[in-house]
């Protein structure tokens, strides 16, 4: 009876040697799999960063060439903006212009405020024009004779007038005082500086009777420009 009983304890301890074998191989088993999914990460993550940092260091270079490739542009182009502002200045500040034609000027005369002083007005009528010098003045008698004026000392001024401007200069001519009618003048012919063209302005004006052809003596003319304007 003994016999049978010892048999049936050993066949106890072989089957739990047998289950404690078998749960050992599935522990080993776990942990290779664990080893094996960390080391799989870690080489997937090293994989990974790889990856990512030459694209990382490739951009950076490229970053740095466009940044500077843009500040040089933008130099080039503020220099080439200064350079055309100073083309547009290169006048100096000065109104060029040419010489006011007869055409464009009309020509009034009124007396001026000393006795036997006339004021001959210009107005330009077109684009902005110049004008210096001295005019060409031809008073017409009622007689048809023709009395030229002669200049005066005055400084001729460069004048500049823009369209609708006005400019002026003054004949001088002898008073009458002889208390007789004198030699009436009822018309002026004036030629402006550098013009060979003349406009006919109509004057009453009566000078003192001379011998011979004294009467165009003390018949001078200012510069356009000068004295009160």
């Amino acid at each position: 009876m003994r016999v049978p009983q010892q048999k049936k304890q050993k066949k106890q301890q072989l089957a739990l040697a047998a289950v404690a074998l078998l749960a050992g191989l599935s522990l080993t088993a776990c942990q290779s799999g664990d080893d094996d999914a960390a080391a799989g990460s870690d080489a997937s993550g090293s994989a990974d960063s790889s990856a990512s940092s030459p694209a990382a260091d490739s951009s950076a270079p490229a970053g740095g060439d466009d940044g500077s490739g843009g500040t040089a542009g933008g130099s080039d182009d503020s220099g080439n903006g200064d350079d055309a502002g100073s083309d547009k200045g290169s006048g100096g500040g000065q109104i060029n212009t040419g010489p006011c034609t007869t055409a464009h000027l009309t020509i009034t005369a009124t007396h001026g405020m000393g006795e036997g002083d006339v004021l001959v007005a210009l107005k330009n009528t077109s684009d902005a024009c110049s004008l210096k010098g001295f005019p060409g003045v031809d008073l017409k008698t009622s007689d048809g004779d023709t009395i030229s004026a002669g200049r005066s000392e005055v400084s001729a001024p460069s004048v500049v007038l823009q369209g609708g401007d006005t400019t002026r200069f003054t004949l001088h001519t002898p008073r009458n005082d002889t208390g007789g009618s004198g030699v009436k003048i009822t018309s002026m012919v004036v030629t402006p500086p550098n013009e060979t063209h003349s406009k006919s302005v109509p004057i009453s004006l009566s000078f003192p009777v001379t011998d011979g052809s004294h009467a165009e003596q003390g018949v001078m003319v200012d510069p356009v420009g000068s004295g009160k304007q």
